[in-house]
């Protein structure tokens, strides 16, 4: 689906019109009867008045008179969804945008709910054709100011991160996500570096060859980087995606049902980072980017690292394996450390990691700790609240480190039951000497039930949220 801009439209066009509040424009051209039934059902108290003209359909849609500020720009992207499954529903394939609410956001979120809204993972849906939805173009006139290229290239990233987190490990492992990152950055200018084993055994990258022992599939290291030609920023962002492409939890097998039916969702960091380079080079940000992702799957094979093995990271550090299930933070801590070559300004990984994260927050935010300075905390935060991915700080006290303390190795991959999402923090801050920053998305990656624009699946979270802060922090102009 597409956001488009055309000054020849059609008398006999749907159209969707957004309004203030109650009141109905008369250059909206309703006849008295329509204008009578507008009316009174905007009196009533319904936010979406539908009116058939037989030949095409009239949407007048009003906002949310309880909600403010980024609540407000939530109900009208929500909005969108509502009045497109209406769309879908009559068969109406595009659609005219008219703002008569004069209102600054309101029509870039109206339109963002409709373009993610429309989202669709049919692949393997053998009547594909009968289920591709009906609406597939939405139009503004020129007069109407809307980043359409942004949005368009934004829902196609989160599209494209929704496709790679949906995808089934016996289609996309380890080695396939890095061909997949490969031919997406060749489309787009990115540059691509893909490690195999051996050139991950050459850099002692204990972490990620030991969650990779239990897989027949090798791992990748995955370098991915957006160098534009004069970067506003002169040391550049790392950003770190989680890639175990699936989780069993090894030998510290997780329960079933209902654990590790959805862990093909434990790389959707990595899509993340991936769907977040992708725009930025689509968009040509002058913000030189790094993407760093490790990539293995965890299984119980016969050789697959036991509880109670130490194994000796990157940096050097050893670790003390009292859980195989924690592993998503030992494929991490080498890509930190990794990263400690570049010299970053700022670096952010982003990562399914805890269930103690998705317990303390459900769907509805990550959590987010680290080290950077208060004033990139307060602007990652307030980006978050902008494009709803929301995100909750918990703190990273030194305290928490004595849970981490091992009798045998210099940590362990495991703090105990309390705490657990800031004690995988505090594993990860080990390896960084940096300003750095965590997100833990482990409960708003993958959905088992539709909520708005976030599909059954993968939700592309992490995306937006990046987009957004770097457009903030680098002060980019759009």
């Amino acid at each position: 689906m597409r956001l488009e801009i055309s000054s020849q439209i059609g008398e006999k066009k749907s159209r969707i019109v957004l309004l203030a509040g109650k009141e109905i424009p008369d250059r909206i051209g309703l006849t008295p009867q329509e204008h009578a039934y507008a009316g009174q059902s905007l009196a009533n108290d319904r936010r979406i008045v539908r009116i058939n003209r037989y030949d095409y359909w009239i949407f007048l849609v009003t906002p949310d008179p309880d909600s403010a500020g980024s609540d407000l720009l939530e109900s009208i992207r929500l909005d969108g969804v509502a009045v497109l499954i209406q769309l879908n529903q009559l068969k109406v394939t595009e659609a005219l945008l008219i703002d008569e609410s004069r209102q600054p956001g309101w029509p870039v979120a109206f339109a963002e709910g409709v373009l993610l809204g429309s989202y669709q993972f049919l692949k393997y849906r053998k009547d594909a054709s009968k289920k591709s939805n009906p609406f597939q173009k939405l139009i503004i006139t020129p007069d109407l100011t809307l980043p359409v290229d942004e949005l368009n290239i934004l829902t196609d990233a989160v599209n494209k991160t929704r496709d790679l987190v949906n995808e089934p490990v016996n289609v996309l492992n380890a080695p396939k996500l890095a061909d997949t990152i490969v031919t997406l950055g060749q489309e787009v200018g990115l540059i691509t570096e893909v490690m195999d084993k051996n050139k991950i055994e050459s850099l002692n990258m204990g972490g990620l060859l030991a969650v990779n022992r239990g897989s027949i599939d090798p791992p990748r290291f995955i370098v991915v980087e957006w160098k534009p030609e004069r970067p506003v920023n002169d040391r550049p962002l790392v950003l770190v995606g989680k890639g175990v492409m699936y989780d069993t939890g090894g030998l510290s097998l997780k329960p079933t049902p209902n654990s590790m039916d959805e862990m093909k969702c434990d790389m959707a960091g990595a899509a993340a980072v991936t769907g977040t380079l992708y725009a930025l080079s689509r968009m040509n940000w002058p913000v030189r980017t790094i993407g760093l992702i490790p990539a293995t799957d965890n299984r119980p094979d016969g050789n697959a690292y036991t509880p109670g093995d130490v194994i000796r990271m990157h940096d050097g550090t050893t670790v003390e394996v009292l859980n195989t299930d924690a592993e998503g933070r030992l494929i991490l801590a080498d890509a930190l450390s990794y990263a400690k070559r570049y010299k970053p300004g700022l670096v952010l990984d982003l990562a399914t990691l805890t269930g103690a994260a998705q317990l303390c927050l459900g769907s509805e935010a990550s959590a987010v700790m680290g080290t950077a300075e208060e004033k990139v905390f307060d602007t990652l935060i307030e980006a978050g609240y902008q494009v709803h991915e929301r995100l909750v700080a918990l703190p990273l006290w030194k305290e928490y480190l004595k849970l981490l303390d091992s009798d045998i190795a210099d940590l362990k991959n495991i703090g105990g039951r309390m705490a657990g999402a800031i004690t995988a923090g505090k594993f990860l801050e080990h390896f960084t000497d940096y300003p750095w920053i965590h997100i833990d998305i482990a409960g708003t990656a993958f959905l088992t039930k539709e909520a708005g624009y976030r599909p059954v699946g993968g939700t592309g979270v992490g995306v937006r949220l990046l987009i957004e802060f770097i457009r903030r922090f680098y002060k980019i102009k759009m």
